[in-house]
């Protein structure tokens, strides 16, 4: 049988196609180009980043519930720029090298437009390069320390200026006891340690002397504060004390038992808490807690028309979704800030007209949102949040009654002047941290 050449010319054309064609399949770059966020069909994907299980689980698994309530509520009302929101979770299992990779697999992978997650700072550092890298947006609801401005983050929890400070000055005033001397104990990882570094600052330029100052840590998950009550009880024997504590997660349950155990109370020293709201209370025996202290920017007895369908609305969400705890669920300060990121990203993007992070994110400036708090509003220049200060005493009941709260919004201060004399934090007309000299 006779076989027919083709030309050479031919060959050459569909090597030349080819390779076109698999360059253009195979092409990447590293850093997804100004927010490359995938909406297939008639959705948009965000991604969910929370522990659900291990030490944090406590706290965070609240968290993945209101985000997924409010998707529910604005996919109801048509979703954002026509098209549904695809919420797609992973479990980091309190696990802070785990947290990176599901980070990656987020933004890589699944292609999400935004990512809703993360509580402790360790875990927020952890990510942090990800996003940079992959040029994606992590909506942060925690309070944390401060000292950072990360273009791809956008911080609704309180700096500390908007929690730590006001707490601390409270306890020094006539009116919160005239405290002068301060237990510093929280535990051991980066948000304890900067934390108790500006509030240091603070009491000294207080007056408050070293001697009057005792700082200590302990490990994620301890459970053992026999002797450190001990040591409290011994410090706060001989005059007016106090303790700052930014315990996190499932070790505050021990923390706060011994603390009764040893016949410690609110009137012999109080404690006032960075890290422990209502949804913690839910797992602890209230009757030990009552009186003593939490600073937050939201409790869930504030009174307003907008706070009673807040809290009306999670109830129900988590009865009708049979989530564990379910008409006696409640709100709190993280809660109120996961919710409130969904919906000033929902509306950023709104805004913009598009889901690209980098114009959702210059879409944020200056956005206010109609909050379970009030009304609360992005900073015009570093992405964080301003919005009222709040120190609530624990009731019997596990809410808080609020004894103290800032006349208005308290703005933002990411580096702290105490601790960060002359760095300040502007995505405006900066790029991002810079000199105030």
């Amino acid at each position: 049988m006779k076989i027919k050449l083709l030309p050479n010319r031919y060959f050459s054309f569909l090597f030349s196609i080819s390779c076109f064609t698999f360059l253009s399949s195979c092409q990447s770059n590293p850093k997804r180009s100004s927010g490359h966020a995938q909406s297939l069909n008639n959705s948009v994907k965000i991604g969910i980043l929370h522990s659900l299980s291990g030490t944090m689980a406590i706290s965070e698994v609240s968290l993945r519930d209101v985000v997924l309530m409010a998707v529910d509520e604005i996919n109801a009302k048509g979703g954002v720029l026509g098209k549904k929101i695809e919420p797609i979770i992973k479990d980091p299992a309190s696990d802070w090298d785990l947290f990176a990779d599901k980070a990656k697999e987020l933004l890589s992978e699944d292609q999400v437009a935004a990512v809703f997650g993360c509580w402790t700072s360790v875990s927020r550092k952890s990510v942090l390069p990800v996003f940079e890298q992959l040029n994606g947006l992590l909506f942060y609801p925690v309070q944390y320390e401060g000292e950072e401005c990360s273009k791809n983050i956008i911080y609704t929890g309180a700096t500390p200026n908007q929690q730590l400070l006001p707490a601390a000055e409270y306890l020094m005033s006539d009116a919160g006891g005239a405290y002068h001397k301060f237990y510093l104990l929280g535990t051991d990882y980066v948000f304890p340690h900067t934390a108790n570094k500006i509030l240091k600052a603070f009491l000294k330029s207080k007056g408050i002397p070293d001697a009057n100052i005792i700082e200590e840590y302990t490990p994620f998950h301890h459970q053992d504060y026999q002797n450190i009550v001990s040591k409290i009880k011994k410090f706060a024997a001989s005059d007016k004390a106090c303790v700052l504590s930014t315990i996190n997660g499932d070790s505050n349950v021990p923390f706060y038992k011994e603390f009764a155990n040893q016949g410690m109370s609110a009137a012999t020293c109080p404690i006032m808490a960075f890290s422990v709201a209502e949804d913690e209370l839910r797992s602890m025996d209230t009757e030990f807690l009552v009186g003593h202290l939490a600073a937050w920017n939201y409790f869930e007895s504030v009174k307003s028309e907008e706070n009673t369908q807040f809290v009306k609305a999670f109830k129900a969400f988590c009865v009708n979704k049979n989530l564990p705890g379910g008409k006696r669920r409640v709100t709190d300060d993280p809660i109120t800030w996961a919710y409130t990121g969904v919906y000033l990203w929902a509306k950023a993007a709104e805004k913009a007209g598009s889901f690209e992070v980098d114009k959702v994110r210059n879409a944020l400036f200056g956005l206010d949102f109609n909050s379970p708090d009030g009304l609360v509003k992005m900073d015009l220049r570093n992405q964080h949040l301003a919005k009222p200060v709040m120190i609530g005493e624990i009731k019997p009941d596990g809410q808080f009654d609020i004894i103290w709260k800032s006349d208005g919004l308290v703005s933002p201060e990411p580096w702290s002047p105490l601790t960060s004399h002359g760095k300040g934090c502007d995505w405006v007309d900066h790029e991002g941290t810079y000199s105030t000299f």
